[in-house]
């Protein structure tokens, strides 16, 4: 039965056209999914990682870091559509802040670095089939950001949503489109081989990648990390931030004790009834950002040693497959993570970076921090907090999840949350022009409306 599933499975990549190289990878996967690999990491088989460098104690000098920028590729993770926020296409294609989406303040990130430095470091987005033409729609209102007769994307592969019940690729004639899906952004070593970029680089001239999500504003290219690397010889760096008790989910590398490689730990491969090991932030004090840098060479010679299939460990991802309806055919979706690839080479590194490299935008609730007057984005595409105190706790009801819905309730901006540790919105309220948060509010269930300019604190 498993060999006539994962046969019809491949056998429909094929008719997709798909390259072979992933269907290798997918059907490796395939093979783990049938087998019933977990892929669970247990605490007694490693060792926590608490000897870290920091990025603020290296200090390479200019001409170091122009010289390894001059040979540094960015490239963002943009497969994701934005459905949990209400965003119909690319989640990159939100408007952030002052009419600009993502992508708008990525290509002015990587315009003002090209202007700082004098080198043209290149941008390659990493889209899916679902948000390729929105998002080069977006990154074609910056002239200039090609760079020598680059593409500004290369695409990931498809494969197919496979039935939980047999695991044979799902029928769904009401829209074929949705049978689909990308293979999660641990795909993105074997689509830059699969694609060539990987190659046209490297004949390029090009040495380092950096890889973060298209929603981290803060994943910045900072050329201290690339001159780092290459001082040292180092292959693949991993950035961590401290964890704090809201990053108690988030997943953080360890040693492995069997060979002492680093390992990445999402929540997904705890074993079971080991939470409270992986939530002791004293026991794993950093948690993974997903901001990687890769030596190419050293990728491609990975690459080669095991024919295209890193062997990544498998994320099982069991959705229906129209994530709208509860009601379709349950499915499974094999994915895989990109931070994992970090047991892959020898001498893999982290480094710990300030929070401010880490500025992912999940929920309405964060997207409310950005736009507030918390921060400002430069021209440059820098996000730079204003404020002289930590960050409040955000917490906004559900009339507030989807985008839509949020800007209705915020028509003339967010509140000013300068003064601000707490705001927690309980019910469904609109809020007037010029309104101010200060210390610990709550807003309950029952107010329907903040006058413009009211100054809210404690409970209303």
């Amino acid at each position: 039965m498993t060999s006539d599933a994962l046969r019809a499975a491949t056998d429909r990549m094929r008719e997709a056209g798909v390259d072979e190289l992933a269907i290798r990878v997918f059907a490796d996967f395939h093979r783990q999914l049938s087998e019933h690999v977990t892929g669970t990491i247990p605490e007694d088989t490693i060792d926590p990682l608490t000897d870290v460098p920091a990025l603020a104690d290296a200090h390479p000098d200019d001409a170091a870091v122009a010289a390894a920028l001059a040979r540094t590729v960015v490239v963002k993770l943009n497969g994701g559509l934005g459905t949990s926020m209400g965003v119909q296409g690319p989640k990159s294609a939100l408007e952030v802040r002052d009419g600009r989406t993502f992508l708008d303040i990525i290509a002015a990130q990587v315009l003002g670095l090209r202007e700082r430095y004098g080198v043209d470091v290149p941008l390659l987005l990493m889209n899916s089939f679902r948000t390729r033409e929105a998002s080069l729609e977006i990154l074609g209102r910056h002239p200039g950001l090609a760079v020598d007769g680059l593409p500004l994307d290369f695409l990931q592969s498809k494969e197919p949503k496979l039935r939980a019940d047999d695991l044979t690729p799902v029928e769904w004639p009401d829209d074929p489109e949705l049978a689909w899906c990308p293979p999660g952004h641990g795909d993105v070593y074997v689509a830059l081989r699969t694609t060539g970029i990987l190659d046209t680089l490297r004949e390029r001239g090009y040495r380092h990648l950096f890889l973060s999500n298209a929603d981290n504003l803060g994943a910045t290219c900072d050329g201290t990390i690339p001159a780092w690397m290459a001082a040292e010889g180092i292959p693949y760096v991993a950035e961590l931030c401290e964890r704090t008790v809201n990053d108690r989910k988030g997943g953080h590398l360890a040693v492995r004790r069997s060979d002492g490689r680093l390992v990445l730990r999402d929540s997904a491969m705890v074993a079971p009834g080991e939470d409270h090991y992986f939530q002791d932030n004293e026991r794993h004090p950093y948690f993974h950002t997903n901001n990687l840098w890769v030596d190419l060479e050293a990728l491609a010679a990975r690459l080669d040693e095991r024919d295209g299939v890193l062997g990544l460990p498998i994320i099982v991802n069991r959705k229906t497959v129209d994530p709208t309806r509860p009601d379709s055919t349950p499915v499974i979706q094999i994915e895989s993570a990109m931070g994992t690839a970090v047991e892959v080479f020898d001498g893999a590194r982290a480094i710990v970076v300030d929070r401010s490299r880490f500025r992912p935008v999940k929920t309405t609730d964060e997207l409310l921090l950005l736009r507030s007057d918390l921060y400002r984005v430069t021209d440059a595409g820098m996000v730079e907090s204003v404020a002289d105190r930590p960050e409040p706790l955000v917490a906004l009801g559900g009339a507030y999840k989807l985008v839509g819905d949020f800007d209705e309730r915020f028509p003339h901006g967010v509140p000013s949350l300068r003064q601000c540790t707490s705001l927690r919105v309980e019910g469904d309220t609109v809020f007037g022009a010029g309104v101010t948060c200060v210390g610990d509010v709550r807003v309950t269930e029952g107010t329907r409306a903040v006058p413009d300019g009211a100054r809210i604190e404690g409970t209303l």
